[in-house]
């Protein structure tokens, strides 16, 4: 009954707002000691932009982002990543839209791993659907913790748009299809 789409973002304004959440998710969740923004394909990559860019207004952190393609170039700048080169030792935050199953993160990290020997410890993403992830017991959250070690912090929660939804009074139907798909399907 709902559905997160970061593609709906289309304004500048828009998007500055939400550099801002996450530049302020960032530095309250993990802090400015850090090395670089990546923006997985598709929707990270205005995401990873617009943060980068906030993180240098609000903060004056001046810091570097990269994205990846889905295909692999082999003219111009070429391969799969775009913007910064990483290096050995760089601390790479991940900012996205939304995690479901997890399988962005599992198609980008052999990306990032193989392009130096980087950390990624941390990802950052505009709404935690809460819900079980590909092994059935635990959350696509869980399951990336315990395979990558990521932390993953959300600047919202499914649970969060609800409450805002049910105090705004909005369609009552909507939020009984919502408590419904959250009893099931939601950790």
């Amino acid at each position: 009954p709902f559905f997160m789409n970061a593609g709906a973002y289309t304004t500048g304004e828009q998007l500055h707002r939400l550099g801002l959440y996450y530049a302020q998710a960032i530095n309250e969740a993990f802090g400015l000691d850090f090395d670089v923004v990546f923006g997985p394909a598709y929707k990270g990559i205005p995401l990873a932009v617009s943060t980068a860019a906030a993180l240098a207004r609000i903060y004056g952190l001046d810091k570097p982002f990269l994205f990846n393609r889905k295909e692999v170039k082999d003219h111009g700048e070429g391969g799969s990543l775009v913007g910064y080169s990483p290096a050995d030792g760089d601390r790479i935050l991940v900012i996205e839209d939304v995690i479901t199953s997890g399988a962005a993160l599992r198609e980008t990290m052999p990306v990032l791993l193989n392009a130096a020997k980087v950390n990624v410890t941390d990802r950052f993403i505009s709404v935690n659907r809460c819900e079980v992830g590909k092994g059935g017991q635990k959350t696509a959250v869980m399951e990336v913790k315990e395979e990558f070690g990521i932390d993953v912090h959300a600047l919202v929660t499914v649970r969060d748009v609800r409450e805002y939804l049910a105090d705004s009074q909005f369609d009552p139907a909507l939020i009984a299809a919502m408590d419904a798909y959250m009893a099931d399907y939601c950790i």
